[in-house]
């Protein structure tokens, strides 16, 4: 694949999962699916491991995010989501991040994570 075309992946009626174009992978909101009714530590962890299984497919890593949107059901609990995110991200690659409080489209769902990434 040139770095010029386009490439979606698990496509499906509403969205693709991830797309790449230009050395770019740009990954769809990722919310916990497996266990909705899971607390904010279990939702994060699940999210960061389909952020990570994701990027890994692509051909990337979590080293290589460029860019992180984390919104939170409930900004008073970042300090939940904090200590997650810091056991998993990569020391000296953390990548610029945004956190934000929002209503989410399933009313289980505490956090969606969004993440652009360079390829390897």
């Amino acid at each position: 694949m040139s770095t010029s075309e386009l490439k979606r992946a698990h496509v499906g009626k509403r969205l693709s999962e991830y797309a790449i174009y230009n050395g770019v992978v740009y990954l769809a909101g990722q919310v916990a699916e497996t266990d909705p009714a899971a607390d904010l530590r279990g939702q994060t962890g699940e999210v960061l491991g389909h952020v990570e299984r994701l990027l890994a497919e692509a051909g990337s890593d979590k080293s290589r995010i460029l860019s992180c949107q984390i919104f939170l059901t409930n900004v008073d609990e970042i300090g939940i989501m904090n200590e997650v995110w810091d056991a998993w991200v990569v020391p000296g690659a953390t990548p610029p991040r945004a956190t934000v409080e929002a209503r989410l489209a399933n009313p289980g769902y505490r956090i969606e994570v969004v993440v652009t990434a360079a390829l390897k």
